[in-house]
């Protein structure tokens, strides 16, 4: 348990740091505090060994540690006024586009012109949501637009190109028969019910046509399945002073740039906040680093989640509010 002066210095020296990204000496604080400097230095020097701060190399200044940033995050913002002036996000956040999938991925470029730092969102997983009803729209030859409805309302698509030899309407003999096959089928188990559940007449009868059209729909589900997220600012991470290394600038984008990048968001608490910091990511090229993530409702059954990543030096006090305020908007705009 801190005292009151210990929170005081710690709250400072995390400010401070996010502030000016250098570490933080007794004389910089007596000049903020009404104690003295030598009392100073030893709470200081009481957090250190507390594992709340960190001394580095290169100066006799103090920096958070992990632990530190989490009791700020934790306990310290409850007790100070983070009230944002809510007109200006609001204003960002006005018009967004109806469409759901665009809507989110404007979301995040504007919270990341806003923040000034990378932003992620997963959107919902379809693989948990059940087939209502196939269609297959022809474009021009061997080409067609995949529409599957689900219980839930949403619908997913996928262009899909079929071989040389296979005719269009053959194709849509096959999604009349899938209809039969798949209504009331998770998304996510569709390429096993196709492989081992189904009878073996109708399996013959789907391979009759074209084991190839059947292949592109297996194709088509197996991306419905996965999950969707949107990234933006990526370069954001440049501006900051923790990532001016070449070699570890290299690591971090290798990083975005790959699904790995959703290992972020995987097991976000439905029910609040969640913040990630430094090596609690689990992630190497993360070790640096901070995600701060809230969930979004979809529905009754569903969540996404939206995340921004940064820095250990992160704007918290900041971050979160308006992380809050744009979750809560995007679950509104779904319900709509």
């Amino acid at each position: 348990m801190l005292s009151t002066r210990q929170k005081e210095v710690l709250k400072l020296i995390v400010e401070e740091f996010v502030s000016t990204a250098e570490p933080v000496g007794s004389r910089t604080l007596s000049k903020k505090l009404s104690f003295s400097p030598a009392t100073i230095r030893n709470e200081m020097a009481d957090l250190e060994e507390d594992g709340f701060l960190e001394k580095t190399h290169s100066s006799s200044g103090r920096v958070p540690s992990e632990k530190g940033y989490h009791y700020y995050v934790d306990v310290l913002m409850k007790d100070m006024d983070t009230a944002l002036d809510l007109s200006v996000i609001q204003d960002m956040f006005e018009g967004l586009p109806t469409d759901q999938d665009t809507a989110i991925q404007e979301a995040m470029k504007r919270l990341s012109e806003l923040t000034n730092y990378t932003t992620l969102a997963l959107g919902p997983q379809a693989k948990f949501s059940t087939v209502k009803k196939l269609e297959l729209v022809p474009l021009y030859d061997r080409v067609g637009v995949l529409i599957v409805i689900t219980n839930q309302g949403h619908l997913e698509n996928k262009q899909i190109t079929f071989p040389d030899n296979v005719d269009i309407e053959d194709a849509k003999a096959v999604v009349n028969l899938l209809n039969d096959v798949l209504k009331d089928v998770p998304i996510g188990n569709v390429s096993e019910k196709l492989h081992y559940e189904i009878d073996t007449a109708q399996i013959k009868e789907l391979m009759a046509y074209n084991q190839s059209i059947l292949d592109a729909f297996l194709e088509a589900f197996t991306q419905f399945a996965e999950s969707k997220y949107y990234l933006s600012g990526q370069s954001k991470m440049l501006d900051q002073p923790e990532f001016n290394d070449l070699e570890r600038v290299r690591e971090l984008m290798q990083f975005f740039e790959k699904n790995e990048v959703l290992k972020l968001v995987e097991h976000t608490e439905s029910n609040g906040l969640t913040v990630r910091i430094g090596t609690e990511n689990q992630v190497q090229s993360m070790k640096d680093c901070s995600v701060v993530m809230v969930p979004y409702n979809l529905s009754d059954s569903e969540t996404g989640t939206i995340a921004v990543v940064g820095p250990t030096r992160m704007e918290y006090q900041k971050v979160i509010p308006i992380l809050k305020y744009i979750a809560s908007h995007l679950s509104k705009l779904y319900k709509k």
